[in-house]
């Protein structure tokens, strides 16, 4: 029996120990590189836990401005220090002559260290070319100046150019044939979204050292630099972002208190974005907690008196807009009296100009009588309706889209809407169901301008190689579909530009601007309620200089009071920022 047990368990412990054998040359022979779930590198972990680190550049691409500085990182020249510098006399008397750091601020600096770091991280000490050249001719191990990027604090255009983190199961999905780490950054909203693939890293460039189990130098105190060495790679993306004008125009936003909305400037000529400013801001410690990711100048928004600028298209070409023809805007739409806007008798012109909303719920029902879809028609003509930001094919990727968060606009939602009177001439004054994003509404801004050429907005021209040389360019493109004729632009042009110069105008707080400015005004009921009080849209739309067109402009302030001010104030100084840096008093 006593003999029975012992077999039993001798069989049960070789058993244990073989499978227990097995499972180690598994780990240690066969799943090295893809071990667990995770497909954690074992190599790769247990060189890790003998090896210190600075990262340089964690090899993702950049973005660029126009100009081709640098938006979302910075690179800056530093001073770098090994922790085993505390272990040596390393001569910091010199490197504090080349600085200016006192030396005991040094030595206390490298006696806290774990890992290497930059000498006043996370705002470290900036050094000049010639303090960098001092330092490294020095050749003292373990200190080193060299050029680090660093991610900027506070981003431009944040919700454009958007946001990375970390995601295994993302990066997997989108990439599955693609050898990354688990700890690979990937876009996750805005221009880093969909321009993750160009991107993604070949490799972090670092500063490397071993280590013993006590920290110290364990193959003696040579650092090692390691770096991918591909020529082409990180990429960087240009976008078409003017940063200095970024820069001002999102201090102007803050200065006029807007909460919830913000601005589109584009580049009439090329059709680009000069600069885009979304509110609310990122919440930098929560940025999902909140709307601040949300880019609202992408988002479909109610756009109120904007929209009579499509009506007046349409009434041009349907010679419904008669100089003779007088319009009773003693009324509102329905015919009661009205009191807060009375302007009595208006012809087409002083209708526009003063934004008489009699007259183009008329005019929306007459053209509802003639063509049910003809709203819609002129809206889809002006880029109201579709997507404008930039698309097609390119490199090996068909159909691809700068901006895929872009929300397409829209005048009716059923055809019932569409055929009945009432709802046309609502939609006629930009409400019931009418919406359009400000980016369209800025390029139908551009489109007049330019006399009826209706193009894409681009917010990148070209994607560059690390050597210079460029990968991919996005060459401006038409936007497909009808487009208004070069005379019904001329003619929207002169009405644009009369609620400028008409003494009653809409936009008269503008005559006297450095830049003669063409626009039309909007204020959007939505519908929304604060202690009783209805909340607006308000708006100012248009384009600038009137007889040499440079720029187009939307400003925008969402879900305010009725007696809520700063779009005008904004737009307004945008214009005057732009002439002084044209003309170069700045």
């Amino acid at each position: 029996m006593w003999r029975k047990r012992t077999i039993g368990w001798l069989i049960i412990s070789l058993t244990g120990f073989v499978l227990l054998l097995a499972r180690l040359m598994q780990i240690q022979l066969v799943e090295t590189e893809t071990f667990s779930k995770h497909n954690v590198n074992l190599l790769e972990e247990s060189v890790k836990q003998r090896t210190q680190e600075l990262v340089i550049d964690n090899g993702r691409g950049n973005f660029l401005d126009r100009n081709g500085t640098m938006l979302t990182h910075k690179k800056v020249s530093v001073l770098v220090l090994f922790p085993f510098l505390k272990k040596m006399d390393w001569e910091a008397d010199k490197v504090a002559d080349i600085t200016g750091i006192p030396v005991n601020f040094l030595n206390s600096a490298v006696e806290g260290a774990k890992k290497p770091f930059a000498y006043g991280d996370p705002e470290p000490m900036e050094l000049t070319s010639s303090q960098m050249e001092k330092i490294n001719a020095l050749k003292i191990p373990g200190v080193f100046a060299i050029e680090k990027k660093f991610e900027r604090r506070d981003v431009p255009a944040e919700q454009l150019l958007g946001l990375t983190g970390e995601n295994a199961k993302e990066l997997q999905k989108r990439y599955p044939n693609k050898d990354l780490s688990e700890k690979t950054l990937i876009g996750v909203s805005g221009l880093e979204e969909s321009f993750d693939e160009f991107l993604l890293p070949e490799g972090k460039s670092k500063l490397v050292y071993h280590v013993d189990g006590g920290g110290a130098p364990l193959f003696g105190i040579n650092v090692k630099y390691v770096d991918p060495a591909n020529p082409f790679y990180p990429v960087n993306v240009r976008t078409t972002i003017d940063k200095s004008l970024q820069q001002k125009a999102e201090e102007l936003v803050d200065k006029y208190q807007i909460k919830k909305g913000g601005l589109v400037l584009l580049d009439i000529q090329d059709n680009s974005v000069l600069a885009m400013v979304s509110r609310p801001t990122i919440n930098k410690k929560d940025p999902y907690n909140g709307a601040g990711i949300t880019n609202v100048m992408l988002k479909q928004q109610i756009m109120g008196s904007v929209f009579k600028t499509v009506v007046a298209a349409a009434s041009i070409d349907q010679n419904l807009d008669d100089p003779t023809r007088m319009f009773d805007c003693s009324k509102k739409i329905n015919g009661k009296p009205e009191l807060k806007y009375n302007y009595g008798m208006l012809n087409f012109t002083d209708s526009f100009a003063r934004s008489c909303n009699r007259t183009f719920g008329e005019l929306a029902r007459e053209l509802q009588k003639k063509n049910p879809n003809l709203l819609e028609d002129y809206a889809a003509k002006l880029s109201l309706t579709g997507s404008v930001g930039w698309q097609g094919d390119i490199y090996h990727t068909s159909n691809f889209k700068q901006l895929p968060d872009e929300d397409k606009g829209r005048v009716f939602v059923s055809d019932e809407a569409r055929k009945d009177s009432n709802f046309a001439a609502m939609s006629g004054i930009g409400q019931h169901e009418v919406r359009a994003t400000p980016l369209a509404i800025a390029n139908m801004m551009a489109t007049i301008a330019r006399g009826g050429q209706k193009e894409m907005v681009r917010a990148v021209s070209k994607i560059e190689y690390k050597n210079g040389t460029t990968m991919v360019n996005f060459d401006p493109k038409d936007l497909k579909g009808d487009t208004i004729s070069p005379y019904t632009a001329m003619k929207l042009q002169k009405l644009l530009r009369e609620v400028v110069l008409n003494p009653n105008g809409t936009g008269r707080w503008f005559k006297d601007l450095p830049y003669e400015v063409a626009g039309k005004s909007g204020t959007a009921e939505t519908g929304k309620f604060v202690n009783g009080q209805q909340l607006h849209n308000k708006w100012f739309a248009g384009y600038f200089p009137y007889q040499n067109p440079k720029y187009a402009l939307v400003a925008v302030n969402l879900d305010v009071p009725d007696n809520a001010g700063g779009v005008n104030l904004l737009f307004a100084d945008m214009v005057k920022m732009l002439y002084e840096k044209g003309n170069g008093t700045e």
